[in-house]
């Protein structure tokens, strides 16, 4: 029975089409972080939703598109160079300020600032961790 304080799909079982669409799209019991997020959009549910289902069926996460995990060198940036690509003006300022309280950053302030500045995610996921930033708040739930 859904808690009055808890939206009804978070206390029902994964939904089926959700849950197939992930099945179709897993390979080796792994999921990319880009497929998540399309099923999420596909579906019209929460990405959040999605990550949840993936953790019902036992399947794994990867391909971080921030790069923080699911890479074999563990950061995804080192295979793609991001260390070269050019640092837009104000982009590391911008990084910094949007910190909570803490100090740190979440995974959806991090993709706003990506679009917004037009670099790839993972150069934002790079100069957050260059600047010893601490992600949270993955919108899948990985972390």
């Amino acid at each position: 029975m859904p808690n009055d304080h808890m939206p009804q799909s978070e206390c029902s079982s994964p939904d089926p089409e959700v849950a197939a669409a992930i099945e179709a799209r897993a390979r080796n019991g792994k999921l990319t972080c880009a497929a998540a997020h399309k099923i999420a959009a596909i579906a019209g549910v929460s990405p959040l939703t999605v990550g949840r289902t993936v953790d019902a069926l036992g399947i794994r996460l990867t391909r971080c598109q921030l790069g923080l995990f699911g890479f074999p060198d563990k950061q995804g940036w080192k295979a793609a160079r991001i260390d070269t690509h050019p640092v837009p003006e104000g982009l590391i300022e911008a990084i910094s300020a949007a910190r909570d309280e803490k100090g740190n950053l979440t995974c959806e302030r991090a993709w706003k600032l990506a679009a917004e500045f037009r670099v790839p995610r993972l150069q934002v996921g790079y100069l957050a961790d260059q600047l010893g930033i601490h992600f949270i708040a993955c919108q899948l739930g990985a972390f």
